[in-house]
């Protein structure tokens, strides 16, 4: 697990290899990830975008930009936790990402990044 703190908001993401399938005649590692978003500061925050930066080993880097997690803007009082699983598709078993996500605070009415810190994505049967 990997965990970063952004002005008061946790973001810790935990992974797990979930299989290999085949799509469009090519083998695809499917990995889940796991996130939860912790409000340690003393102001009411909300999720309002997410950005993702994918890296497969053998692609391009994909950059991934949408309106909130799974469908939700959570608003998160202070000491308040959101938890939410989701998951991509490799052509590799070796990948990673990062990101942030948008939020607007509640008591300043500032807009602010909340950074996600880069974590590892890796197919056990291929790792040395």
């Amino acid at each position: 697990m990997v965990s970063q703190i952004t002005q008061g908001i946790k973001i810790s993401v935990s992974t797990s290899f979930e299989g290999t399938y085949f799509k469009n005649y090519r083998i695809q590692f499917a990995f889940s990830y796991h996130v939860t978003i912790e409000n340690q500061s003393k102001d009411s925050v909300q999720l309002n975008t997410r950005h993702w930066e994918i890296l497969d080993s053998l692609n391009d880097l994909e950059v991934v930009d949408g309106e909130g997690v799974i469908g939700k803007k959570p608003v998160l009082k202070p000491g308040e936790k959101h938890t939410y699983s989701s998951g991509c598709l490799l052509s590799s078993p070796f990948g990673a990402m990062k990101g942030y996500f948008s939020m607007i605070n509640f008591t300043t009415t500032r807009n602010f990044k909340v950074y996600i810190p880069a974590f590892r994505l890796s197919a056990p049967f291929a790792l040395n």
